[in-house]
């Protein structure tokens, strides 16, 4: 292998002569190899973009000459455009608050930028990592507005997913609206619901998610870039840190704005904690739903069984016929792995200390994750689960007529104490409510009809109310 030397603070080491990256990234590589995982592909295309717009600005403000500051910006937007991703070999979780990450990127730019030029990789005197590409900047604020940039790309794409899930939930609603169901409380009969309406409940909680992905989303577009190091702006040219923020606006289109208080913006990560725990918040949302199509799923015969999941795989090695709810499965263990995840993400925001969170790293590696999966687990619950769900009608039906939880409508038109005895009744002979009602002459099967309508159970109406106060008049008037 043909290889190139490169120097820094700490001697010399010998590169591979094609590499992009150089003497900082290598030694990097040595220094964490921890995960085994690289830099997020969102985030190596969001500090792109970063460097990017400090490349223009100092280039209006003739702080690059124009020939080499042309090379550099199109080796950034070569970047943007998603190429070299395979010289970004830092790994993911690293010490120094990104440090390496950033020289990485550096290094990229410098050598890609020496090609355009025709010049050989590693001639620094040409065009230098530190010097030229990372002029103005620190780690500590490039690093940041590019969590934050990757951060809303991954999160429109995860809001998308969730209004496709609340799409498909309110079609649901509407078209099961007409099935009748035993609601459960401590998953013990309660009295009837519409399948419709559960259905709807869960749409109404994603619809808040959405609602909070929305906020933290419009916190995650103030940035501390011009920043420098610590918040005051050291080394950067004075027109720069006023400007460069506007030029990162104008080059992603999002209205990215500077922290009024650079020094906070810069030591504090808590926009970030704040969109975990929105993530958190919609994970256990998922989890919950998950949980419920299972228990109605389950069976076929010998569960509840009141609605059937799609197919997608055979569930058993060794029982024939037997299909797993393996979608909402990975759907629970996403929600196991995003709230793990925001656990870190809490701990390394509390981890700072004074001017600078060093934490960082191992934030976004678990925010973006979590941002991961629940985008992929959000669509195949969707297409694989939630599209292709089917009631049985019959068997809801059946269970509430069987159910003693039905006594709750007709206790209104018969007393609690009356309906108590008819329960125990029904409880002691296996009877059907409804038949002891009538062999009791409680009620009419006319009356019975109104009241146990699927619509006056679940959403009182006019029918049900007007019989309440009739059988009520009678009550007195037998007084």
């Amino acid at each position: 292998m043909q290889e190139r030397t490169e120097f820094d603070a700490l001697g010399e080491l010998k590169i591979p002569a094609d590499a992009y990256y150089g003497v900082q990234t290598k030694r990097a590589a040595e220094n964490f190899p921890i995960t085994g995982y690289p830099v997020h592909g969102a985030l190596i295309k969001a500090l792109g973009v970063v460097k990017k717009a400090a490349l223009s600005v100092n280039m209006e403000l003739g702080m690059i000459e124009e020939k080499k500051g042309q090379a550099l910006l199109q080796a950034a937007q070569e970047v943007v455009d998603g190429k070299f991703q395979d010289q970004f070999i830092v790994d993911t979780i690293q010490g120094g608050a990104g440090t390496s990450f950033n020289m990485n990127m550096n290094e990229v730019l410098a050598n890609r930028a020496l090609e355009i030029l025709e010049e050989p990789r590693g001639n620094y005197r040409v065009i230098h990592p530190n010097n030229h590409v990372n002029m103005g900047q620190s780690t500590n604020d490039v690093v940041p507005t590019a969590i934050r940039l990757g951060a809303i790309k991954l999160l429109d794409k995860l809001m998308d997913e969730f209004r496709g899930l609340i799409h498909t939930l309110k079609e649901k609603s509407e078209e099961f609206d007409s099935v009748i169901k035993m609601g459960r409380t401590h998953l013990q009969d309660a009295i009837p619901i519409r399948l419709g309406q559960g259905l709807k409940a869960y749409s109404a909680a994603l619809e808040r998610d959405v609602e909070r992905m929305t906020d933290a989303r419009r916190d995650l577009m103030t940035v501390n870039l011009g920043a420098t190091a610590i918040g005051t702006g050291l080394n950067a040219h004075q027109e720069y840190v006023k400007i460069v923020t506007r030029k990162l606006r104008e080059l992603t289109e999002l209205e990215m704005k500077q922290a009024p208080d650079l020094v906070d913006a810069t030591q504090n990560q808590d926009e970030l904690v704040q969109l975990s725990g929105c993530l958190r918040t919609a994970a256990v949302n998922l989890c919950k739903m998950a949980n419920d199509l299972r228990l109605l799923a389950s069976g076929p015969r010998a569960g509840l069984g009141e609605i059937n999941l799609p197919a997608v795989q055979p569930g058993s090695s060794i029982m024939p016929g037997k299909v797993n709810p393996v979608i909402p499965e990975v759907i629970n263990q996403i929600s196991f792995q995003v709230q793990g995840n925001d656990h870190t993400v809490a701990l390394a925001g509390q981890a700072g200390q004074l001017e600078l969170n060093v934490m960082m790293p191992v934030l976004v590696f678990n925010l973006y994750q979590s941002l991961d999966i629940m985008v992929y687990g959000a669509k195949i619950f969707n297409e694989k689960c939630l599209q292709g769900i089917t009631p049985n009608r019959e068997r809801c039906q059946k269970m509430v007529e069987d159910s003693l939880g039905i006594i709750t409508a007709i206790s209104p038109h018969i007393g609690y104490e009356a309906a108590s005895r008819v329960a125990k009744k029904a409880l002691d002979t296996g009877k059907a409510l409804r038949q002891i009602l009538l062999e009791e002459g409680m009620l009419t099967s006319e009356e019975l009809d109104i009241i146990l309508d699927p619509r006056e159970m679940t959403e009182p109406g006019i029918a049900g109310g007007e019989l309440l106060r009739r059988l009520s008049d009678e009550q007195g008037s037998d007084k």
